[in-house]
């Protein structure tokens, strides 16, 4: 032991007094110019200057940008649950609390130094990646058997509560596209676009929503979650189509990529969902522990061609949810490895990123103002009024189709993905963006306290006509 010990200190004391002399020797070997560039250079360089220095590298930035987002959505998604509210609502307004709207208005310099002009790119791809996982979860969630217990309901209702906010998101084009529409924007594409976002109904909050609520196995719920599913196929179909024609250069280039959407969707279902089922399932099920690697590939290379083919990844990310294998313990080993990855770290920065570019500010006068309530107001009539009528229809009472319209409105992160998508388009400008943020943000608020309000009202009513029974066999 002592032999080791000495052996080990004479090596330390041999290497060290053989640097020194090196280095020594090859001092002479720099100019004096160099040398005293070299002197003045330490001289000049503080440590604050150094820390500021470091402080503005962009890896630095980003984790500065991805610690101040976590945080705030944190704090402002626990707000929001103690209102009473899903936390994704809080996360969504935490987004613009970090934007121009209020963080910029407040401290401009905070501002622009925590979310500089050339930071945003890689904040962006982040986010862009997040919601693309997302997506796949949200095919994931798509539950078929659901659809098809209760096909014609749901079919009926999530097609009028379509078609009713498409067309009347049409006819608002028709007022606002002179004056707020870009000059390089067909009203073709601005109207359809407008129609198709006022069309969304977002499938995970408002499955959410009803679990929270304790009325997933009611007949209310049931007949929600099997609506809001078609709805988001529907609707997803029905954007692929609008943002083909968008992209697009001319009638020829449309109908090419429409068809190879149509083919895509075709392959997917009908050749790779069977071949999923077997071999993904068997994977699973021998414990392969690189699936989670195979299918995070399937989702990507969907993703990549929808993307080149001419709509957006966003759709084959969810494709590439709808065709996993209908196996349940693989569905619920996905979602319990990709949704806190997605859900809880990279959507936050997708939320704080679209708080970017809403700019509340815009809407600088009454005229604004007012064609904001008339976006949110066309919103609530065409998908809240849509549902409630064809569900009457359908055979519900007054109360339960109220309460499915209520839930049918809830647009919340699947209407911002939308909006995002028309923006880069540069289908939507800012102040169009603006104003539909804020209707995304109202008509999924309004979710909760709505259903809130059918239930004192049915409780009154119920407690009236016992009060009224009760007091007819006193009577009597």
């Amino acid at each position: 032991m002592r032999k080791a010990l000495l052996f080990y200190f004479v090596a330390l004391s041999v290497f060290g007094t053989g640097v020194y002399f090196l280095l020594a020797s090859g001092r002479h070997l720099q100019s004096t110019a160099k040398t005293q560039a070299a002197i003045a250079q330490t001289q000049s360089t503080s440590l604050i200057g150094v820390l500021s220095s470091n402080l503005h590298e962009p890896l630095t930035i980003l984790l500065l940008q991805v610690i101040a987002i976590i945080v705030v959505a944190r704090l402002v998604g626990m707000l929001f649950l103690k209102m009473g509210q899903p936390a994704v609502i809080g996360e969504m307004v935490a987004g613009i609390i970090l934007g121009p709207s209020l963080l910029g208005a407040l401290f401009p310099a905070v501002q622009s130094f925590l979310f500089p002009a050339s930071s945003l790119g890689l904040l962006r791809t982040l986010s862009q990646l997040g919601v693309i996982l997302f997506m796949f979860v949200v095919g994931l969630d798509l539950n078929v058997q659901h659809l098809r217990l209760k096909a014609h309901t749901a079919v009926l209702v999530s097609h009028a509560s379509i078609m009713a906010p498409f067309l009347l998101g049409i006819g608002l084009s028709l007022l606002i596209y002179t004056s707020l529409a870009s000059a390089n924007v067909s009203f073709t594409a601005f109207a359809l676009f407008i129609g198709v976002a006022m069309s969304i109904t977002a499938f995970p909050v408002l499955a959410r929503i009803i679990e929270e609520r304790g009325l997933t196995k009611t007949y209310l719920g049931s007949t929600a979650i099997a609506c809001a599913a078609v709805d988001d196929v529907t609707a997803w179909c029905v954007l692929a189509i609008v943002v083909a024609i968008a992209k697009a250069n001319g009638l020829a280039g449309s109908l090419m990529t429409i068809l190879s959407t149509l083919l895509f969707i075709g392959v997917m279902l009908f050749l790779i969902k069977p071949q999923a089922e077997r071999l993904l399932g068997e994977r699973f099920n021998n414990g392969n522990k690189r699936l989670v690697a195979l299918i995070l590939m399937i989702v990507f290379m969907s993703s990549l061609f929808t993307e080149v083919i001419g709509i957006h990844a966003l759709f084959g990310a969810f494709l590439a949810g709808v065709i996993m294998p209908s196996h349940e313990g693989l569905r619920n080993f996905l979602r319990e490895r990709i949704e806190p990855l997605s859900a809880g770290f990279l959507l936050p920065l997708f939320f704080a990123f679209t708080g970017l570019r809403t700019q509340i500010g815009l809407l600088d006068d009454w005229l604004s103002w007012l064609v904001c309530l008339a976006v949110i107001g066309v919103a609530i009539a065409g998908k809240l009024g849509g549902s409630m009528i064809a569900a009457r229809c359908t055979g519900m009472n007054w109360q339960e189709s109220f309460s499915l319209g209520a839930l049918m409105n809830t647009r919340g992160l699947v209407e911002l993905i939308v909006l995002n998508l028309g923006y880069d388009l540069g289908i939507l400008p800012p102040k169009v963006f603006g104003m539909m943020v804020l209707m995304a943000l109202a008509t999924t608020f309004m979710t909760g306290p709505l259903l809130s309000l059918v239930e004192f009202w049915n409780r009154t009513t119920y407690e009236a006509e016992s009060w009224r029974n009760q007091f007819t066999v006193d009577a009597g």
